[in-house]
């Protein structure tokens, strides 16, 4: 049973409990070389293109959500991400797709690799089948460790020479991004449900992220 001494708000305690995943994930190979400027563009040519797939179900996840939400003001948050992902992230995604000389057509063309294919599924049942909440701890892994990948890496960018890794980072170190993420954790602290209850979509979301990473940095 997950217990805790000292008064943690639940978001703390959901990623305190997965301590060493978190660890893993923060310093993933991928985005240590990424922050560095040594990944190779192959690779993140790869992982933005099967980031594509990714956007497009977070869009449908969030909607989802948002006609499951208990209040209409988390109706509003859930409507308010899904469309800040189909017009900001979207349109930071073209930017850096520009930047490779790739185009929205290569993105939709790109098949989603089998990671990619469980990860979204996992998101979208999740939304479907369980509770709001359930909804947002499931989808808080992915917007919280870029958030503090960005954090714990940011100094690497001053020698970083790639320069779509910067802007693509850049984007995690805002201040709108950061205070996105601690609207989500908000909401989640305001659920009145239990850690035990929001532990295993929150631990099997924060798998599929370092999946996703490895999945990438091999290029499946």
């Amino acid at each position: 049973m997950l217990v805790w001494c000292i008064n943690l708000s639940l978001s703390m305690k959901l990623r305190d409990s997965l301590y060493d995943l978190w660890v893993m994930d923060l310093n993933h190979p991928f985005v240590v070389e990424l922050y560095s400027g040594s990944l190779p563009l192959e690779k993140f040519k790869y992982y933005i293109l099967q980031d594509y797939n990714y956007l497009v179900s977070m869009v449908k996840v969030l909607s989802l959500l948002a006609a499951k939400a208990p209040t209409l003001e988390l109706a509003r948050l859930a409507l308010e991400l899904a469309y800040g992902t189909v017009t900001g992230e979207m349109e930071n995604y073209r930017r850096l797709l520009n930047m490779l000389n790739l185009t929205i057509d290569d993105a939709i063309k790109t098949k989603p690799n089998m990671t990619n294919v469980s990860y979204m599924s996992f998101l979208i049942a999740t939304a479907s089948l369980e509770n709001f909440y359930s909804g947002l701890a499931s989808i808080l892994p992915c917007m919280w460790t870029y958030m503090d990948i960005a954090e714990l890496h940011k100094d690497k960018l001053k020698d970083n020479k790639v320069e779509v890794y910067r802007v693509w980072a850049l984007t995690y170190l805002s201040d709108d991004y950061r205070k996105l993420v601690y609207i989500l954790r908000d909401a989640i602290d305001k659920s009145n449900l239990s850690l035990e209850q929001l532990h295993p979509f929150f631990e099997r979301a924060l798998r599929y992220e370092i999946m996703f990473w490895d999945s990438s940095y091999r290029m499946d």
